[in-house]
């Protein structure tokens, strides 16, 4: 059940992803007037619910960056939240680790088809033995359980000792047969990477991305997201109100996976390199490999705010590929204790999404959702 090498949904895809630097270079006196309208809907949204904050970021190919802070780092006494505050992205990490494993790969650093027992030999003692190839992991189709150990990621045990349980849990079913979402598992492309390239993850994500993208904020760990006082503390919320909570270490020890760190200006950065304006950082080569529909993840359909639109969706190279109302969008939400996240790309519409909160909060399905329909109305309305 492979298929990435069935479905004519593939050739769509790339169709798109080829196609949108010919988008028309006249520029929209409407799209200021536009984002600044959603940007006052969020914050609206905020203080009712009484949110500490957000970054809110959202790009044009055509036009400037929409930027929007709100809100404070901290209930009570934290300092108010701007565009250079870090947040942490929790599972929108994976985009990073897609679009990294995507670039390797393009570039023969990496090849996404050998076993991962070819770079983890402790791999070829388990019932995989050479059946469970690189792309496996990056694509949540490596036949476990969904989230194999995450509890583990919760407790005191190490990165090293959970990988050691990983390899004695029996796959549910072969890899590419189907979807079960990971954490551990996916961070094994940290291990891939360096028994590839003599290079860490973390020397990666600086040297492919953060430095020559100029993303001054970005960093990946626990350490480096509390190196001064502007990053935006979690919250969880009690009976009555939000409460700040302290911020855990637990989720860093899979750092490709949930790991990375990033202020609003960055995203604004991130997003316009997934729109194919830093080509020499991220090829279109390597952007269509990260968003090739390796796994179809059916369940994703049936989410409440969004069901009546989707018709169809996969799991990529850490990046979902979604047709929404018959619009391709590349989609990765975030949750960790404290902070919620959501980043959209729309490839043939040049138009990148990002919002953040350093509350865990359910309002973000809303706020993201309301954006791709406002999106969808304006450009539609617009082009007919």
């Amino acid at each position: 059940m492979k298929y990435f090498n069935t479905l004519p949904f593939y050739a769509f895809v790339v169709c798109l992803i080829g196609g949108h630097f010919e988008a028309s270079a006249n520029t929209d006196p409407n799209w200021e007037a536009f984002v600044k309208n959603y940007g006052r809907y969020v914050e609206q949204k905020l203080k009712i619910k009484k949110i500490p904050g957000g970054a809110l970021s959202i790009v044009n190919t055509h036009a400037s960056d929409y930027i929007h802070a709100m809100g404070q780092t901290k209930m009570g006494g934290g300092k108010r939240i701007d565009p250079h505050t870090r947040f942490r992205l929790a599972s929108v990490s994976k985009t990073f680790a897609g679009s990294l494993a995507a670039k390797l790969a393009n570039e023969q650093q990496l090849n996404l088809y050998l076993p991962v027992s070819h770079y983890i030999p402790e791999f070829k003692q388990t019932g995989y033995k050479d059946e469970l190839k690189v792309f496996h992991i990056l694509s949540h189709s490596s036949g476990l359980v969904p989230n194999a150990y995450d509890n583990l990621i919760e407790s005191r045990m190490g990165y090293t000792d959970i990988v050691e349980k990983l390899l004695t849990v029996k796959p549910i079913c072969a890899p590419g047969d189907c979807y079960g979402y990971q954490n551990v598992m996916f961070s094994l492309i940290d291990d891939v990477i360096f028994k590839s390239t003599n290079k860490t993850y973390a020397q990666w994500l600086n040297d492919a991305f953060f430095t020559p993208l100029k993303m001054r904020d970005a960093s990946l760990g626990y350490d480096a997201m509390v190196q001064d006082s502007n990053y935006a503390h979690p919250h969880v919320r009690g009976k009555k109100r939000w409460y700040s909570a302290r911020l855990k270490k637990n989720y860093y020890k899979v750092a490709p996976a949930a790991g990375v760190n990033a202020s609003a200006s960055d995203m604004a950065i991130w997003l316009n390199a997934q729109l194919g304006q830093y080509p020499s950082v991220l090829s279109l080569e390597a952007l269509a490999m990260q968003t090739r529909p390796y796994t179809h993840t059916k369940k994703e359909r049936y989410r409440r705010v969004w069901r009546e639109h989707m018709n169809e969706a996969y799991y990529g190279l850490g990046w979902r590929v979604y047709d929404y109302d018959d619009e391709t969008l590349y989609y990765h939400s975030g949750w960790v204790q404290g902070y919620r996240s959501d980043l959209v790309v729309f490839p043939h519409l040049n138009v990148g999404f990002s919002l953040i909160l350093n509350a865990e909060t359910g309002l973000i399905n809303e706020l993201t959702t309301e954006f791709i329909d406002r999106l969808l109305v304006y450009k539609r309305r617009k082009n007919s």
